[in-house]
C-alpha cells in the first residue's frame, strides 16, 4: 500500500499544520491489504490517513487517485485473461456461484458449435451432464481431473474442473475440456489394423529376432531394447533392474537367444523363491550321498546345466550373503565344488541377473556384497515400469486381448475408448504382467462385443477419476418442526446420494445410470425431477 501514498511525511506534516480537519479522516494502517481497504471506502471517506505500525501518520491514501489505477490494472488483467482462454487450446467453461456462465472461449464454441453470445449469461443446465458435474463442484468444493466424456456422438474430451474459492467461499467453477478425438480414432483403427499387421510379421520375422517378442514402440522401452541388443553379442554380465512385472526375464531371454551363445542351454533359478538351506545344492549341485536324502547318483547344479550358455538369476538381491561369496569365486574362477564333493568342475557360463532392489541401496545396509555388486553390474539395462510407456498401454491391450481371445476360443472384443482412458490413467502397480492378467479376466467373464468401464475391477473404476476429497460433505437436514431428521427424509438423501452417484459414474449417460440402480430409464427421468436434478 505504501506505493499509493502521494504525500510524503513533510507533505503530510505540513497538509495537518493549514487543514487540521484531516485529523478526521478514517485511519488505515500502511499494512492494511489492499482489498480490505477497498471495501472500507464510502461515499462520504474518499480519503484516508495512513498511518505506520505504531500509528504514526504517514500519509493521505485518496480514493480519487487510486481507483483510476484500479480500474486500469481491472482492464489490463481482463484483457490477458481473455486472451489467454482464447488462446489456449482446451475448450473452457467458467460459471458463477449461481451456474450461470460468465466465459465461454473459442475452442467451446468450436467444440459444441454454440456461440459465445448464445450461452454467456445462460444457466450451464442446459447441458445435463455438465450441468450435474458444476453441481457437484459448487456444492462439494470438489476438483475432478481426467475424466472422460463424449459430449456429442463422435466427440471425445477429457474433463478437467475446479471450485473457484474467494477465501473459504466458493464463487464458481472453471472447466476445461481437452479434445481427445483425434486419438480416440486413431485408437480405433490400431486395433482394427494391428492384429493383421501383427500376423503378417510374425510370418515375414525371421527366427533370428529374439526381440520381437518385446513390444511397445515409445521412448523408454525403444531405449531398452537397443541397449539389450547391443550387449546382447558381447558375454558381458547384465544387470536388469525393474519393478515387478516389467518383464526383466523376457529381456534375459531375448539377450541368449541374440547372443552368441543361443545354442547353448538358457538356465534360470529364482533366488528369492528357493529356501536359503537348498540355495547351495541349487546353485552347484551336490555330490552323490552328500547329506541325508540325497541322490546316490549325485546332481549337477543351475551351474553345471548351464555351461556354455546363459544362466539367468532372477531377484539376485534375494541372495543370501554367505551364497553371493561362493557365487562371486564362481564368477571369477568359472571352477564349480559340488556340496560334499572336491573334484573341481570347469564351467563356462554368461551370467544375466535381475532385480527389483535398489542394490546400491542394499550394499550400503550391508545386505548385499559391494565386490559382488560391481562384478554383476558390468553393463546395466533398466527396464522402465507401465507408466512411463503410457503410449505403449494400446497395443499391449490389443496383443493381449487377441492372446487369450484365441486361448478360450472367444471373439476378440472391442474396448470403449473410455477404458483406454481409464488404463493410460492407470498407474498399473504390477505392471506389464497386471495388465495381461486384467484382458485375462476380462476375456473369460465379460460376455459382448463391447468392454465398457463397468466391467473392469472396482479397483480400477475408482482411481481413474483422479478426484480429490471434498472440502465439504452434505449432512443430513433436521426436521423444521422436531428439530430431528426423519426416516422418510433419511431415505430420500440416501435415494439422491445414489442417483447422483450413478449419475457421476455413468458421465451423466441415464440410460447406464438406470441400468446400475436397477429402475427403468422413466422412473430414473421421475426421480430426478422429484429431487430437482433436471
Amino acid at each position: 500500500m505504501s506505493s499509493l501514498l502521494h504525500t510524503t511525511v513533510a507533505d503530510w506534516m505540513e497538509t495537518l499544520i493549514n487543514d487540521p480537519s484531516v485529523s478526521n479522516y478514517p485511519t488505515v494502517r500502511s499494512t492494511t491489504p489492499f482489498m480490505e481497504w477497498i471495501r472500507l471506502v464510502r461515499e462520504d471517506t474518499p480519503d484516508f490517513l495512513v498511518t505506520d505500525e505504531n500509528g504514526h501518520p504517514i500519509g493521505i491514501l485518496s480514493v480519487t487517485r487510486v481507483l483510476p489505477r484500479v480500474a486500469e490494472a481491472w482492464a489490463k488483467t481482463q484483457a490477458f485473461f481473455e486472451t489467454l482462454l482464447d488462446t489456449i487450446s482446451e475448450a473452457v467453461t467458467v460459471v458463477d456461484h449461481n451456474g450461470i456462465v460468465t466465459h465461454w472461449n473459442k475452442s467451446a464454441e468450436d467444440l459444441y458449435a454454440i456461440s459465445n453470445p448464445s450461452i454467456v449469461g445462460q444457466s450451464i443446465h442446459r447441458f445435463e451432464w455438465k450441468s450435474l458435474m458444476i453441481a457437484r463442484i459448487l456444492d462439494e468444493g470438489r476438483n475432478i481431473r481426467q475424466i472422460y466424456h463424449e459430449p456429442r456422438p463422435g466427440t471425445h474430451v477429457l474433463v478437467n474442473a475446479s471450485p473457484v474459492f474467494q477465501g473459504q467461499e466458493i464463487i464458481g467453477a472453471l472447466a476445461s475440456e481437452q479434445d481427445v478425438t483425434k486419438l480416440v480414432r486413431l485408437h480405433n483403427e490400431l486395433f482394427s489394423t494391428s492384429a493383421q499387421l501383427r500376423d503378417l510379421e510374425q510370418e515375414l520375422a525371421p527366427n533370428n529376432q529374439p526381440f520381437h517378442k518385446i513390444k511397445g514402440s515409445g521412448p523408454a522401452i525403444t531405449h531398452a531394447i537397443s541397449l539389450a541388443k547391443r550387449v546382447a553379442v558381447t558375454d558381458a554380465t547384465v544387470l536388469i533392474s525393474g519393478e515387478s512385472g516389467v518383464g526383466k526375464e523376457l529381456f534375459a531371454h531375448a539377450i541368449h537367444s541374440a547372443s552368441p551363445r543361443r545354442e547353448g542351454p538358457f538356465v534360470a533359478i529364482n533366488c528369492g523363491a528357493i529356501p536359503a538351506a537348498l540355495f547351495e545344492s541349487e546353485l552347484f549341485g551336490y555330490q552323490g550321498g552328500a547329506f541325508t536324502g540325497a541322490d546316490r547318483k549325485g546332481k549337477p547344479g543351475k551351474l553345471e546345466l548351464a555351461h556354455g550358455g546363459t544362466l539367468f538369476l532372477d531377484e539376485v538381491g534375494e541372495l543370501p550373503l554367505d551364497m553371493q561369496v561362493k557365487l562371486l569365486r564362481v564368477l571369477q574362477d568359472q571352477v564349480v565344488y559340488r556340496v560334499g564333493g572336491t573334484q573341481p568342475i570347469q564351467v563356462n557360463v554368461r551370467i544375466v541377473a535381475a532385480t527389483n532392489r535398489a542394490l546400491e541401496e542394499e550394499v550400503k545396509k550391508g545386505n548385499f556384497r559391494e565386490d559382488l555388486y560391481y562384478r554383476l553390474n558390468v553393463v546395466s539395462l533398466e527396464i522402465p515400469p507401465l507408466r512411463e510407456r503410457v503410449e505403449d498401454i494400446p497395443e499391449l491391450v490389443q496383443l493381449f486381448a487377441k492372446e487369450f481371445a484365441q486361448q478360450y476360443g472367444k471373439p476378440m472384443p472391442r474396448f470403449d475408448p473410455e477404458v483406454i482412458v481409464i488404463f493410460m490413467n492407470y498407474h498399473w502397480p504390477g505392471n506389464i504382467r497386471q495388465l495381461r492378467n486384467v484382458i485375462e479376466r476380462l476375456i473369460i467373464l465379460h460376455e459382448g462385443e463391447w468392454i465398457r468401464k463397468e466391467h473392469l475391477p472396482l479397483s480400477m473404476q475408482g482411481p481413474s477419476l483422479q478426484e480429490e476429497p471434498p472440502v465439504r460433505t452434505t449432512e443430513l437436514v433436521p426436521s423444521p418442526a422436531t428439530g430431528e431428521t426423519t426416516l422418510q427424509q433419511s431415505s430420500e438423501i440416501a435415494e439422491k446420494s445414489a442417483i447422483l452417484s450413478a449419475l457421476q459414474k455413468t458421465y451423466g449417460n441415464k440410460s447406464a445410470a438406470a441400468r446400475m440402480l436397477g429402475i427403468s430409464r422413466g422412473t430414473l427421468y421421475n426421480k430426478m425431477k422429484q429431487y430437482g436434478l433436471l
